[in-house]
């Protein structure tokens, strides 16, 4: 995968190519044959996660609202309690970080794919949030969505939460060559079509005002080789997974409303971060999980010869915090009027 293809890929999204010309129709029925047979293996969602819905947080000040959007990787699956789901984690952490309550609202659903986002923005914009954590792809594989119409839907999505207001973070699609029930050769093809819509996905999500972080082996090395981090089902995430991949996202979604320790130190050199053309960061986001990749200006300017600029970073996971659901009303989390800090 290059930054070439990657671009393509996002433009046939834009402009509504169809995108298997791109991708490789040989390439995409063979690898969604095969996610057939995964399915069969795997078998059918036997239930959906209790949600965690709430206030996090015994701090005081006006909560932050934050949507938890996508699909079964979002809403938990397999979790046998909403404190374990990556929507409670997420909240409990960055309610730790800005020192506020948070208030959680989870509209993902297992088994959604990219054509269930617009219903499910619908539902959390209701909430008025101030920031949302989108996880979905692996789904439109199972179903042969073309690449460029999932893209497309993911666009849409994100430029809807961002008119409102409200920062976005996408967790870009997994490796879905680390998935147990796709045996080789075609894990390598499986790889290869992950990280060329991983890398779509992160070009389309900063040209539409979000950041992404990238999933890449979903998350580290630990998933090929530490069999605590898969489900019973070898395919979603166990409760140890959900925090590893809550870990990742927690900096960057910290970041995107202005809280912890790293929202506005500049990307370090050392530490393999840098401002590049956007498609140049989107691929090698794709090859690293835990990668993140926003928006950047170069001496001013949003964009350079070679398009809109990008800063890849690296950034370090914070302590897991104590997850505590609040009940409301309370007098701890009473409305002070002050202001959430949102953007930069």
């Amino acid at each position: 995968m290059n930054a070439r293809a990657a671009k393509k890929l996002a433009q046939a999204a834009a402009f509504g190519g169809g995108g298997l010309g791109l991708i490789g129709a040989t390439l995409y029925g063979v690898l969604t044959a095969e996610a057939e047979y995964a399915k069969r293996v795997i078998g059918p969602a036997k239930a959906h996660p209790a949600k965690g819905d709430g206030l996090y947080g015994r701090y005081p000040g006006r909560p932050i609202t934050f949507a938890m959007i996508g699909d079964s990787s979002a809403a938990g699956y397999g979790t046998s309690s909403p404190d374990e789901t990556p929507g409670v984690l997420l909240a409990g952490g960055l309610a730790e970080l800005a020192k506020r309550p948070v208030r959680l609202v989870d509209v993902s659903r297992t088994g959604a794919k990219s054509v269930d986002l617009a219903g499910q923005v619908d539902n959390a914009l209701l909430a008025g949030p101030h920031v949302a954590v989108i996880l979905i792809g692996v789904n439109d594989v199972k179903s042969q969505v073309p690449p460029s119409q999932a893209v497309r839907l993911l666009d849409s999505a994100v430029r809807r939460l961002r008119a409102a207001n409200c920062e976005v973070v996408v967790g870009t699609c997994p490796d879905l060559g680390v998935v147990r029930p796709i045996m080789p050769p075609l894990r390598q093809i499986a790889r290869s079509w992950s990280r060329r819509l991983a890398a779509a996905q992160t070009i389309t999500v900063v040209e539409a005002g979000g950041r992404t972080v990238s999933m890449g082996s979903l998350l580290s090395e630990a998933f090929r080789t530490n069999p605590s981090m898969w489900g019973p089902d070898n395919f979603h995430p166990s409760v140890t997974g959900y925090a590893a991949a809550s870990a990742a996202l927690l900096p960057s979604v910290a970041a995107a409303v202005g809280v912890g320790p790293e929202s506005f130190v500049h990307p370090e050199s050392f530490r393999g971060e840098a401002v590049l053309p956007i498609a140049e960061a989107a691929v090698a986001a794709a090859k690293t999980a835990g990668t993140e990749v926003a928006a950047a200006k170069v001496a001013g300017h949003d964009r350079g010869p070679s398009g809109r600029w990008a800063q890849l970073r690296h950034r370090r996971r914070h302590p897991e915090a104590d997850v505590e659901r609040v009940e409301e009303p309370s007098d701890q989390v009473a409305d002070t009027g002050d202001a959430v800090p949102v953007g930069k």
